[in-house]
């Protein structure tokens, strides 16, 4: 496993060691300018101080013996152009007419030269550029070896100064790793730095999320163990009731119960399923444009049958093309609850009505029937899962409007209630984003 702490050694190293090398490289360059420049100087002094005396006495003058810790070279030539004095051993170097520095290369060695006039002689100061060359590179050396010496000791600083600033990642880590599934309390944030506060920020947002989730998943655990244990136990008497069955008729009336009591948890089950998939943390919703009218009309087609059996009126009597962006199948379940809802609770021969119109921004869905509807002070619960009217006959679970406004709110809208058809039953009004007009 590739460490951040090491990455980040390397890296802060590698980058003082390459400049450590940048900078002793300008500094042998500037060290050779500086050498050279002063090594020039010297050679002028030299050719300057032989020149002032006019005209040299050679013959004064003991010639050169090839030392080796001489760097300069001397020569004096006479107007004949021939070497009256040279400073050492060496075959003489070429003369130069010209007055000044100037470079040569002679029998295979770079020189540098500075030439003079005096009188009638001429005077020539050379110095071999390899010797420049390794004054400049000691220079530079001296200059590199502390760099490379505290190399170790700034790999230690380094070291613990990432120690100390890599301790709060460490913090969190263990703050992370210590705790049990179930602990989802957010983690501490004080005394963190910048760049680790958005990431604990970010632990804790999720932290939080998973604790809504997991608390949504109990409570529908306990709602569905809660809601499902009265059916069931329905359904083994109702088992036992058509197994004790001494006729015929008696086993068909036990069968029937059974059977009705089937429907009823088979209800039971779809509804809270549907639930379950609508939770806000569960629910990946793809938003389109949905056209209202159409799909008013596909599900009274659908629930034709059932008002029929009631028997009930139902019609979709207002229609305007408008359209919602939300997601076809949230909505259709949405409008399916509350058809459904408005069916099983209308007398029979009563009147239910489907509608979907345009208001100002909004799209608006309506189911109404004249019913016994909801009394006003009941209205603010009949939201709540398994809630129920006191005193409803009507067969049902309690979760058909608690799945509406499960729906609404995924969709960003509301459910209003209010008074149903000819002031008697109960109207339930969606109130929806309207998507742009085409």
């Amino acid at each position: 496993m590739s460490s951040l702490r090491t990455r980040l050694l390397v890296a802060l190293l590698g980058a003082v060691l390459l400049a450590g090398v940048v900078a002793s490289a300008a500094t042998y360059h500037g060290a050779r300018a500086e050498v050279g420049a002063m090594l020039d100087e010297e050679m002028r002094q030299v050719a300057l101080s032989l020149r002032d005396h006019a005209v040299l006495d050679v013959s004064r003058l003991a010639p050169g013996r090839g030392d080796p810790d001489q760097r300069v070279v001397v020569q004096i030539w006479d107007p004949r152009g021939v070497t009256v004095y040279l400073s050492n051993a060496a075959s003489p170097l070429p003369l130069s007419r010209t007055p000044g520095f100037s470079d040569l290369t002679h029998e295979g060695r770079h020189w540098r030269m500075f030439t003079a006039r005096s009188g009638p002689q001429t005077i020539q100061v050379a110095q071999s550029t390899s010797v420049r060359t390794e004054l400049a590179a000691a220079a530079a050396l001296r200059l590199l070896v502390p760099i490379l010496a505290v190399l170790p000791l700034l790999a230690g600083l380094v070291w613990l100064i990432l120690d100390r600033g890599l301790a709060p990642l460490a913090r969190v880590a263990r703050a992370v790793g210590t705790r049990s599934p179930a602990s989802l309390e957010p983690l501490p944030a004080d005394r963190l730095p910048g760049e680790v506060r958005p990431l604990v920020d970010a632990l804790n947002g999720l932290l939080a999320r998973l604790g809504d989730a997991l608390a949504v998943q109990r409570r529908f655990a306990a709602d569905a163990a809660h809601e499902l244990r009265t059916p069931l136990t329905a359904l083994a008497l109702q088992i036992q009731l058509a197994e004790r069955a001494k006729s015929d008729a008696e086993r068909a009336a036990a069968l029937a119960r059974l059977k009705e009591g089937v429907k009823r948890a088979s209800r039971l089950v779809q509804q809270l399923l549907a639930l379950a998939r609508l939770e806000p943390e569960a629910a990946e919703t793809p938003f389109a444009p949905v056209a209202l009218d159409a799909l008013v009309l596909s599900v009274v087609e659908d629930l034709a049958p059932v008002a029929a059996a009631r028997p009930v009126t139902l019609a979709a009597t207002r229609l305007d093309q408008v359209e919602a962006q939300g997601n076809e199948d949230a909505l259709r379940l949405l409008l399916a609850n509350l058809l459904d809802n408005a069916l099983r609770y209308a007398l029979p021969g009563g009147r239910v009505e489907a509608r979907a119109f345009r208001r100002g921004a909004e799209a608006v869905l309506e189911v109404a029937d004249d019913g016994p509807g909801v009394p006003a002070e009941e209205r603010g619960r009949v939201f709540d899962r398994f809630y129920r009217v006191p005193g409803t006959d009507a067969p049902g679970s309690g979760l058909g409007l608690a799945i509406a406004r499960q729906v609404a709110d995924l969709h960003h809208g509301r459910i209003e209630l209010d008074d149903g058809l000819g002031g008697r039953g109960l109207t339930a009004r969606v109130v929806l984003p309207a998507a742009p007009t085409p």
